[in-house]
């Protein structure tokens, strides 16, 4: 994984897709790939999957503000990354990364959605794309060190 990174730290949506850094989702992306190189770190203890973890997240903090609000292309999903690196590594700071982007969620989600200037979700109250994974992200923020990306961290 770490080979095909982009040099702006993000990853491809595919193998075949070498060419378009623009996607920064759960599904496509640094996001999914940090949740994996965080599980990979916690399993075999390698500095180096922490590292890459890190990057990825900091791609998340700079592009991760989406205009979806769901777990799978939104900025629910995103917070995730933060959580499980401040689950990892007890470091405050990705506390506080989720805690804004789930701030800005909480504040100015519905306006947003309500104006058409967010997406809700093709599935406006489903758990990976719409309001159900927001609700979930919020629930999760109350006991942050116990927080898992539904169905993906165990």
């Amino acid at each position: 994984m770490n080979h095909n990174r982009f040099p702006s730290g993000n990853y491809p949506a595919s193998e075949e897709d070498r060419r378009r850094d623009s996607l920064v989702h759960w599904c496509h992306g640094a996001p999914g790939v940090s949740l994996t190189l965080v599980k990979s770190a916690e399993v075999f203890g390698d500095k180096e999957f922490l590292e890459a973890a890190m990057d990825a997240a900091e791609v998340v903090w700079n592009r991760g503000l989406l205009k979806r609000v769901g777990i799978c292309h939104g900025i629910s999903g995103n917070a995730y990354v933060f959580l499980s690196l401040y689950r990892l590594t007890g470091i405050v700071e990705y506390l506080y990364r989720a805690k804004a982007f789930a701030c800005f969620l909480l504040d100015r989600g519905h306006l947003l959605m309500t104006r058409g200037d967010m997406h809700g979700g093709d599935s406006p109250f489903s758990l990976f794309e719409g309001l159900g994974g927001m609700a979930y992200l919020f629930l999760d923020m109350v006991q942050p060190k116990n927080a898992r990306f539904p169905g993906y961290e165990l």
